[in-house]
């Protein structure tokens, strides 16, 4: 070997350790450093973890379990029914434009649009009162398909008989 090939060796060997130095205070400094400052803990991490392994589903048999469903059931419409739409407004101009445009601007499933008239007039002989019944129930009829409550259980029959009203008045 050469004296320069040895004296770079010698060179390179020294970098190499100097590196591997540095590289080994700079884990120390950082251990010690994250030693000291802890990452934040999430604070609903127990709430989140029982989420993730909380059961999906439930077993009922017998009569315990009938009751149980049915309690469920019961909850569930409960809640269902607790939510209603559109903050509760009777106005119906607001829930029309929203919800029932969709069907009544187009004629979808035989619905008779807002702006034709003559189609309303049979409808509104049979009086008010008829109206906002198949709005409510829902209707399947010769003259078309109308889904209870427009298709949103949500809506109160409050605000479905105010929008049977307002759309009536609109085809005067």
């Amino acid at each position: 070997m050469t004296p320069t090939d040895s004296a770079f060796l010698k060179q390179f060997a020294m970098l190499i350790g100097f590196l591997a130095f540095v590289a080994v205070l700079l884990l120390v400094l950082a251990n010690h450093i994250y030693g000291d400052h802890p990452p934040a803990q999430n604070p609903d991490k127990q709430k989140l973890t029982e989420q993730r392994i909380a059961p999906v589903g439930g077993v009922y048999s017998g009569d315990t379990g009938r009751a149980a469903m049915q309690a469920a059931a019961d909850a569930s419409a409960k809640a269902a029914a607790s939510q209603v739409a559109y903050g509760g407004t009777t106005d119906g101009k607001t829930i029309y434009g929203n919800l029932c445009h969709s069907c009544h601007e187009k004629g979808v499933a035989g619905a008779p649009m807002i702006s034709d008239k003559p189609a309303w007039a049979p409808r509104v002989a049979q009086g008010l009162e008829t109206l906002v019944k198949h709005a409510i129930e829902g209707y399947n009829g010769k003259a078309g398909i109308m889904p209870a409550k427009g298709g949103n259980p949500a809506l109160s029959d409050a605000q479905v008989k105010a929008t049977v009203e307002w759309m009536v008045s609109q085809v005067k």
